[in-house]
């Protein structure tokens, strides 16, 4: 059956492929990458077993020709499905703000997207240089756009570029306007039915507007508003010293300018990675989460005898960081929960401390972030509000709290090296969180301490809190299949122990219910259906199992709690080992 299967969707593709070649909807370029593979049964079946799907956030792919790629023909084709919602929406007038990062392909998939929208008669404004992916959230609600779209496949590796897309709060598409727009998008069927016009009757249209340095401009204020101790920053700023990195990307200019503007007069840029390239050369991966991506930055600061060393992701959404231990000189790598807690430590303690900490605040973070962020809050009076995982629904938080007027944002975080300190955009911003960390470093500094010293003093009032991230990457059809395969195991058969602890109780967030393992009672999650398994250990730990919602992975999420940093990482590796045992 499973082989008969396999010939049917290779015979699906087969014809897709050929009408690919013969309809001159295509171009010439298109026709020739497509014969090129014509004796090639598996790459036409992985380029054509389906369409490239329009998920809860947007479009992510391989680029190249063919209905599973990112190409001309299906940014288009998405577009067009937005275009049909905009429209439905009355919001052609208010417009659409478009961004893109240095991947392959990006300028020409954002001007696509502005030539598509201006057709259907939707005014757009186009940064014509890379932006960071949070400057678009900003632009949005600066511009008073209905939506918003950054090209971008985030941290992806070369090949991969993608397509997110913002409403008009200025946070990615949420429930239920995304399940709408994703709609829209599957009624466009022919490819040929997606509009287009020149860029020359665009602009005489008046339909087709730049956006550029004024945006920049009131961006760059609007983070400068949130600095809490300029006069720290203005005596320590001559003598911390930062490395920085944007790793091929777009976080180059941006980062430079915020450092130098408030003060800070030693920030060594690595040189062989300032320069926006989409083939990101000097790295394999370009990710902050990975230690390979350091490696430059790491050489510089040992160079320069540098007190912290940054790496933003190409969309600068995302930041890493090592800090220097200046007991051993060496260099400790952050987690994306590690440099959290700093940024929203300093941030509690001195807004508490100037009575600026508002008595409805909240602190929001995802499922699969620290729990050290629970006992911060409740150490401070703010409320914690826990979302699934993804920033957008963290934006989302902050939309109701305004619309509702019953809470006030204070932080919020995601494990995967994302924070925003402020409400300007709704979207996770790596530009910020380089200025809030650099703001800690300097107050550390201040004080006769490093940002690492700050980390241990943090582990002794909340607990030695670590965490780990374990993934496995299953490719193509097979892999989307395999992956399936292992979430229905742990659904249906759960591990009773891992690392030494009894499963206490598994939070299924598909079904929506949580059951005590002891009891057999259940209860709602209270959050919306999601491919989720969270089980709930001993001593504050859990672990996760989670597919990406981006890339063709399933990711498993540790998090432990330990008397000592050494039982803590102890625990952290046996709970690891036995759950990818368990689930592989």
């Amino acid at each position: 059956m499973e082989k008969e299967q396999k010939m049917d969707i290779t015979e699906k593709s087969r014809e897709r492929y050929e009408e690919w070649l013969r309809n001159p909807c295509f171009d010439r370029s298109v026709r020739e990458e497509l014969t090129a593979i014509g004796g090639d049964e598996a790459q036409i079946r992985d380029r054509f077993y389906k369409d490239l799907e329009f998920g809860t956030g947007g479009l992510r792919g391989v680029v190249g020709a063919g209905t599973n790629r990112m190409n001309l023909y299906t940014v288009r084709r998405a577009t067009q499905g937005l275009a049909n919602y905009i429209l439905s929406q009355n919001g052609e007038n208010k417009g659409v703000a478009i961004a893109f990062d240095s991947r392959h392909m990006s300028p020409e998939f954002a001007r696509e997207t502005a030539l598509c929208l201006n057709a259907n008669g939707i005014k757009t404004w186009c940064f014509e240089t890379l932006r960071p992916t949070p400057e678009l959230s900003f632009a949005v609600r600066k511009l008073g756009c209905i939506a918003g779209i950054v090209i971008t496949a985030s941290h992806n590796p070369p090949e991969y570029n993608g397509y997110k897309v913002y409403w008009e709060d200025g946070g990615q598409i949420t429930p239920p306007k995304d399940k709408e727009i994703i709609r829209q998008v599957g009624l466009i069927t022919d490819y040929a039915a997606a509009k287009t016009m020149t860029l020359e009757e665009a602009r005489a249209a008046g339909l087709y507007q730049r956006a550029g340095a004024e945006i920049d401009d009131a961006y760059m204020e609007e983070l400068k508003k949130l600095v809490i101790h300029p006069d720290i920053i203005r005596e320590e700023g001559d003598s911390l010293k930062i490395v920085y990195t944007p790793l091929h990307g777009a976080g180059s200019l941006p980062v430079q300018r915020i450092l130098k503007e408030l003060g800070f007069t030693h920030v060594y840029v690595v040189p062989e990675q300032e320069r926006p390239d989409g083939d990101f050369p000097t790295v394999s991966y370009p990710n902050p989460e990975d230690p390979n991506a350091f490696t430059m930055a790491l050489k510089l600061a040992k160079e320069k005898d540098a007190d912290l060393v940054l790496a933003t992701d190409p969309d600068a959404d995302r930041l890493g960081i090592y800090v220097k231990d200046t007991k051993t000189g060496e260099y400790i790598s952050f987690t994306g929960n590690m440099s959290g807690m700093l940024i929203a430590e300093y941030r509690l303690s001195q807004k508490k401390a100037a009575g600026q900490l508002p008595a409805r605040g909240a602190l929001v973070k995802t499922i699969v972030t620290t729990n050290m962020a629970d006992a911060l809050a409740a150490a401070y009076g703010a409320e914690l509000i826990e979302v699934l995982t993804g920033f957008k629904y963290i934006g989302e938080q902050i939309k109701w709290f305004e619309e509702k007027g019953n809470r006030e944002y204070v932080f919020g975080l995601e494990e995967s090296y994302g924070c925003l300190i402020g409400t300007y955009a709704r979207d996770k911003d790596a530009v910020s969180a380089v200025m809030a960390l650099c703001e800690a470093a300097a107050y550390c500094k201040h004080l006769g301490i490093t940002l690492w010293d700050q980390m241990l003093a943090m582990y002794q009032k909340y607990g030695f809190y670590r965490e780990g991230l374990h993934t496995i990457t299953l490719k193509g059809m097979e892999g989307a299949a395999r992956i399936q395969e292992i979430m229905e195991r742990l659904r249906t058969a759960p591990p009773k122990r891992l690392g030494g602890m009894e499963v206490l109780a598994v939070r299924d967030y598909h079904s929506g219910m949580r059951t005590d393992r002891n009891t057999g009672e259940t209860s709602p999650v209270g959050l919306p259906a999601s491919n989720v398994l969270y089980y709930e250990l001993g001593n504050d730990s859990w672990c996760c199992a989670r597919p990406s919602g981006t890339e063709p992975k399933i990711k498993f999420y540790i998090g432990v709690r330990g008397g000592t940093l050494e039982e803590a990482d102890r625990l952290l590796a046996d709970v690891t080992e036995d759950l990818v045992a368990f689930g592989g």
